[in-house]
């Protein structure tokens, strides 16, 4: 038979699309074409796949070979296509059998030697896969990944050699079913940072209810160390949620390491991060870091030397969890669920208001400094906290705080509550439930009042400390909201009107 059929995945955002490998050898001169919207790496499979089949042995056949990766309107990109392709001339020319290649999908880029070579995006392919109740062979590098889908049949190969031995039915190869164990005990502990029992407080309240939260202080408080133990307090990660940071975190280039399955992502880009690093985006959409923070924590060190046009793409996916991005042949969306950590100095030099009287800025460079960062981003942090020098005595005393594992007991019951409440965190509520869910009593109603009159807050302010009210409500195990709860909320919203 001239004509062979090998089902395969391409990437298009956080879909994986079937892609139908067609191979047909032809009478003519020797020829080697492969059509259907291929990149420049898909073009070039034609010298790795030809240099493969030589080297395993195989006949390369002398007749006019045509691949067409169907459908024709969907770019091809990646070396992944490479083993489907090799595999689809082998059974064209009557070197495997044709028959056993429907129950399967495969993907691998391959190596003049004919060995498999890991690619990306495999989680993604392997859901897709799954649901089509389809084998999956691919490279053994990426196996362990793709057995994270539950009732997947992954079917690792270290050679092209391996997997025509197996559609032979020479030597079969071993299905993988053994699952990465869950990874726990590695993150830093809030314990080891002295003092701020403020900050920690903050770092709690955020944790408990899945809050934004923006620290301001001069350097050497703490403030990086805060942030890098909040995925330590977080609850643990459900199936669905581990799955989802995994399958988007192995679209990236350095794709996913199953040791870190069900580890909360903490990701801290650089200040020099373009907006595409920060949202996503390309000719061919990628995630960017908002998107590999997905429920976990994206830090922003020195919020003010971010440009400020890549902070306002921040602004959307805050409020909606998702980020579209567009471009002029291809759109994609991407989960942007995420917690937002931010820390930046009083002033260019850090020391405003400092004892020592360190800090020489002016008054209109202080003001240049804080407006890079926009009211309307400022408005959707929900805790805004200072983080001050810490006291003498407690600096040269040793660690004495609470360790991460108690706060994070307490952490689990406060979102238990909100669970079974309204089955969300209190951060995801929309206005409307906001007000249903945390309502609060007289004497918090009157405080609320006070607080919109002499600190005029937005109506977005306004329902988020009701939202942090609640959490801090919840973490006390109170059903209400009491006059307590209101205030100590009111508290953290002090810098966007400073």
């Amino acid at each position: 038979m001239s004509l062979a059929v090998v089902y395969s995945r391409a990437l298009a955002g956080v879909e994986a699309p079937p892609v139908t490998v067609e191979a047909h050898l032809a009478n003519g001169l020797p020829s080697f074409t492969i059509v259907g919207l291929p990149e420049a790496e898909v073009k070039e499979a034609k010298d790795r796949v030809r240099a493969a089949l030589q080297n395993a042995r195989f006949e390369f056949p002398a007749r006019r070979i045509t691949v067409n990766l169907a459908p024709a309107d969907l770019p091809k990109e990646s070396g992944r296509f490479d083993l489907p392709i090799a595999l689809g001339i082998l059974a064209a020319s009557g070197q495997l059998p044709v028959e056993r290649l429907a129950g399967y999908e495969f993907a691998g880029e391959l190596a003049l030697t004919g060995d498999l070579r890991p690619i990306r995006g495999v989680l993604a392919m392997a859901l897709s896969a799954a649901r089509e109740r389809r084998a999956f062979v691919l490279p053994e590098p990426n196996a362990r990944e793709a057995a994270l889908v539950e009732d997947a049949l992954v079917y690792p190969a270290r050679s092209l050699l391996e997997v025509c031995a197996h559609l032979s039915g020479r030597a079969q190869l071993a299905r993988l079913t053994e699952r990465p164990a869950v990874n726990g005990g590695r993150y830093p502990d809030l314990a080891e940072v002295k003092g701020q029992a403020h900050a920690k407080r903050a770092l709690e309240i955020a944790a408990a209810g899945g809050h934004s939260l923006i620290m301001v202080g001069p350097p050497g408080t703490g403030k990086t160390m805060l942030a890098a133990r909040l995925p330590g307090i977080l609850p643990p990660m459900t199936e669905e949620e581990a799955l989802a940071s995994a399958a988007i975190q192995s679209l990236g280039s350095a794709g996913f390491d199953a040791a870190n399955w069900k580890r909360r992502p903490f990701r801290a880009p650089h200040h020099t991060a373009s907006a595409v690093a920060l949202v996503g985006g390309g000719s061919h959409p990628r995630p960017g870091e908002i998107s590999m923070a997905l429920h976990g924590v994206l830090f922003l060190d020195e919020l003010p030397e971010f440009d400020r046009r890549v902070l306002e793409v921040l602004r959307g996916p805050l409020e909606s969890g998702r980020i579209s991005v567009s471009r002029a042949a291809r759109q994609a969306e991407f989960p942007a669920e995420f917690q937002l950590v931010a820390a930046m100095n009083p002033c260019p030099c850090g020391y405003l208001g400092h004892p020592n009287g360190r800090c020489h800025c002016t008054p209109d460079q202080v003001l240049r400094y804080r407006r890079k960062i926009s009211g309307p981003l400022l408005d959707r942090i929900d805790l805004q906290i200072e983080v001050p020098d810490v006291p003498q005595e407690d600096l040269t005393r040793g660690a004495q705080g609470e360790s991460s594992e108690s706060i994070r007991a307490r952490v689990v019951a406060a979102r238990a509550r909100q669970l079974e409440r309204q089955g969300r965190p209190n951060a995801a509520l929309g206005a409307r439930e906001a007000e249903r869910n945390c309502a609060p009593d007289a004497r918090g109603a009157e405080l609320l009042k006070q607080a919109i009159a002499r600190l005029g807050l937005s109506a977005r302010a306004y329902h988020r400390v009701l939202k942090v009210a609640r959490t801090i409500a919840d973490l006390a195990g109170a059903p209400r909201l009491a006059g307590t709860h209101v205030g100590e909320a009111i508290q953290y919203r002090r810098f966007d009107r400073a």
